[in-house]
């Protein structure tokens, strides 16, 4: 139990308005607030200025901060974190200062404020009460403060000076370049860590591989979005859990799993490149991740980047997996490909196939073609799980119910179909009204059909 703030007295020779709130109502207000107007409405009251100490929660974004430079938004930034987040003893007969257990600094690669940034939170984590410390760092968009190589070697360095880092939890890094062992280094100095994001990074040599070797570590989530480089391996990360991969690398497959035996979640999302070939899971996905129960494959219109595979190369992989979604295919693309991975899931209970026609996505320039993939399913496939088919996009009326047609064979126990519109697009008119109405008549055709005649109990269901 939090011990509550200390109450003082309305301020003296006139009241502001503020002080005559009581301080549990001031707190309440400021957990909601931007800290960076918090911490200057302090101007307003005396009592005001006190409480932003009292919060256990905090989280400080230099991008709140304004300056005409890097510099600029990184000193205002510092001198508001070292306001907020001084931990002084409390004064005889106040209450004792709640202990600050998550802290999030975002904040950009500017070195000359490193240090600073480093004492300050070294002050708050000896204090061992801190639960969740989390930093989003980022090289700013303008005037960024050295070169790759440089910025890189001060973020190493930082990362080894300081204690704090053995006390992250979460870390996120953007628009940042890195040596070849520099994540395996970074996730080793961070003893606690058990979610790292890494956006808009690269290698800085981007065709070479990330290696990934942690055998030690606590990492639990890893998300690569637009990673630059040519291959990521995960060669031992084993308490892993959930990995995400957007990215557009250049080779085939584009992760490989080691030793992940925790692995539970994987979504990978792409296009292949014109010089790619699809590829096959097991390529990809590892043996030891005995526990992988969700994947994710997102296809962004393009190619269908995989290759279909018979069962007995797949079922030790993907035994245990219980919802699979393949998003994002292209409408001309024929669907019965899709039911290999049936074929090697017994455990399947949930399926989502999202499809769309929207006139916004455009072929990159170095995309590959757009070709169809040619799988026969397996006459005696009998699926005995899979209880939930979920389609997104019938526009395409023929298509989608020879589809459903082709489940509803092979799915012994299937109980509902679900039928929804395409998904919202934010690039284009495509959730215009015109075409929500045309998209729903399409579904409700799609009903009539294969309940016309039907003696089938499948539930088929118009969202």
């Amino acid at each position: 139990m939090e011990s509550p703030p200390p109450k003082r007295n309305a301020g003296h020779g006139g009241e502001d308005g503020i002080s005559a709130v009581p301080d549990h109502l001031l707190l309440d207000i400021l957990k909601r607030l931007d800290l960076r107007e918090a911490v200057r409405a302090g101007a307003l009251s005396m009592r005001w200025r006190h409480l932003p100490t009292h919060l256990s929660r905090v989280h400080l974004d230099a991008g709140h901060f304004r300056g005409a430079t890097t510099l600029g938004v990184m000193d205002a930034f510092i001198g508001a974190a070292q306001a907020l987040l001084a931990r002084l003893p409390p004064a005889e007969g106040v209450c004792e200062i709640p202990a600050l257990k998550v802290l999030v600094l975002s904040f950009y690669m500017s070195p000359p404020h490193l240090s600073s940034i480093g004492h300050l939170v070294e002050d708050i984590v000896s204090l061992g009460n801190t639960e969740c410390l989390e930093f989003c760092i980022s090289l700013p968009f303008t005037d960024p403060l050295g070169s790759d190589i440089e910025i890189r070697q001060e973020l190493m360095a930082f990362s080894l000076a300081y204690f704090a880092f053995s006390w992250l939890t979460r870390l996120t890094l953007q628009n940042l370049a890195f040596g070849h062992s520099d994540i395996t280094d970074l996730i080793s100095a961070c003893g606690r860590l058990r979610h790292l994001n890494l956006r808009f990074c690269r290698l800085l040599d981007p065709l070479s591989t990330l290696k990934i070797d942690v055998p030690c570590s606590e990492l639990q989530e890893l998300y690569f979005i637009r990673f630059l480089c040519t291959q990521i391996e995960l060669v031992s990360v084993p308490k892993l859990r959930q990995v995400e991969c957007q990215c557009c690398l250049f080779e085939n497959p584009p992760v490989r799993f080691g030793y992940v035996p925790e692995l539970r979640g994987v979504i990978l999302s792409s296009y292949a490149k014109a010089w790619q070939k699809p590829f096959a899971l097991s390529e990809c996905l590892s043996r030891s991740a005995r526990n992988l129960s969700i994947l994710t494959l997102s296809f962004e219109y393009q190619m269908i980047w995989i290759q279909p595979e018979p069962p007995k190369q797949l079922i030790a992989i993907l035994r245990n997996l219980t919802s699979v979604l393949l998003l994002r295919i292209f409408s001309e693309c024929d669907l019965s490909w899709t039911l290999f991975i049936l074929e090697a899931t017994p455990a399947l209970y949930d399926m989502i196939v999202s499809l769309s026609r929207h006139s916004c996505t455009k072929k990159p320039k170095d995309s590959a073609e757009k070709t169809n993939v040619v799988w026969e399913p397996s006459k005696d496939l009998k699926h005995l799980n899979l209880k939930v088919l979920r389609i997104f996009g019938c526009e395409d009326e023929g298509k989608v119910t020879n589809y459903i047609r082709l489940v509803m064979e092979r799915v012994v126990g299937l109980l509902k179909i679900k039928l929804y519109g395409e998904s919202p697009c934010r690039y284009c008119d495509a959730d215009n009204l015109e075409r929500s109405k045309a998209e729903k008549a399409s579904r409700h055709r799609i009903k009539e059909q294969l309940t016309h005649g039907s003696s089938s109990s499948v539930k088929i269901i118009i969202c």
